[in-house]
């Protein structure tokens, strides 16, 4: 099937007690064993790309790679730009063909965020593209910024959905990206305030690294969407030194890319079962 938009697979997962997983993919091999995955259990899917991947290579290359898979998988995927540094950014994702993007203002003081996402949804809503909006800033490093840790405040949430008109929402409840170097403490209490004071479905960054047990909570109090990224660097790249360490003669790339690939599978069908969003293809 073509790409669908994150908007109504949110909405179901919110309706429905589950979250979608969300996974980045940095290459062809990635983004075949996130597909691969979700159709192996028949399961909604959103493949991520953030901006210094997009400086790796380009929104039409990521494009034409997922929107190829997609349409022989016969489960709902989407395509979404994770973590959008900028007006223009969005802006030419939408124009790929993107099929939802996130504007990151978390950084900005909140009525600076506010206009900056509310900008971005004026652009993406005549093409029904879903936009996703952070406040209170997720801790660690994404991509290759440095975040600095900062809890949600539900009042700020309320207004920020209100004046922006942002589909979907990331907060910080005590996630960070990257490697933990200790176990988190989430902020339950938090996040149930959250889901009583905000109707748009909610999204946790940082979860690479938590606990299957943390993530089940998280969706059972109300998370729709589940970002992982840093584990599957780590996955692709184990498989990759696998071949690479084990066998010097191996020079094909396909063979260590196939290597790579089947330990992100692995790793992505884990998560889906996590999030509890396998066998949810056809109400994604």
């Amino acid at each position: 099937m073509p790409l669908v938009t994150t908007k109504d697979m949110l909405i179901r997962a919110k309706r429905g007690g589950y979250a979608v997983g969300a996974f980045n993919a940095e290459n062809m091999e990635m983004a075949q064993a996130i597909i691969f995955a979700a159709k192996e259990l028949n399961a909604p899917v959103i493949i991520q790309t953030t901006p210094s991947t997009l400086r790796y290579a380009s929104l039409d290359l990521f494009w034409g790679n997922i929107e190829a898979l997609a349409k022989n998988t016969g489960v709902p995927v989407a395509l979404h730009l994770d973590h959008g540094d900028s007006f223009d950014l969005c802006a030419q994702a939408l124009r790929a063909g993107y099929t939802s993007v996130m504007i990151d203002g978390s950084r900005l003081p909140l009525d600076q965020n506010i206009a900056l996402t509310r900008r971005v949804v004026e652009i993406c809503s005549p093409s029904g593209v879903p936009v996703e909006g952070e406040i209170g800033c997720v801790g660690g490093k994404e991509d290759d910024s440095e975040g600095r840790s900062g809890y949600t405040v539900p009042a700020e949430a309320v207004s920020f959905e209100s004046e922006t008109g942002v589909s979907s929402m990331a907060v910080g409840i005590g996630t960070a990206h990257g490697v933990y170097r200790a176990e988190p403490v989430l902020d339950m209490r938090l996040l149930r305030k959250l889901v009583e004071s905000i109707s748009s479905p909610l999204v946790l960054h940082g979860a690479s690294g938590l606990t299957d047990s943390a993530i089940r909570e998280c969706v059972r109090e109300g998370i729709c969407k589940v970002n992982f990224a840093t584990e599957l660097r780590i996955a692709y790249s184990e498989g990759v030194r696998q071949v690479l360490c084990g066998e010097v003669s191996v020079f094909d790339p396909k063979t260590y890319g196939k290597s790579g690939r089947s330990r992100v599978q692995e790793l992505v069908m884990e998560r889906i079962k996590v999030c509890g969003c396998d066998g949810k293809a056809a109400y994604g």
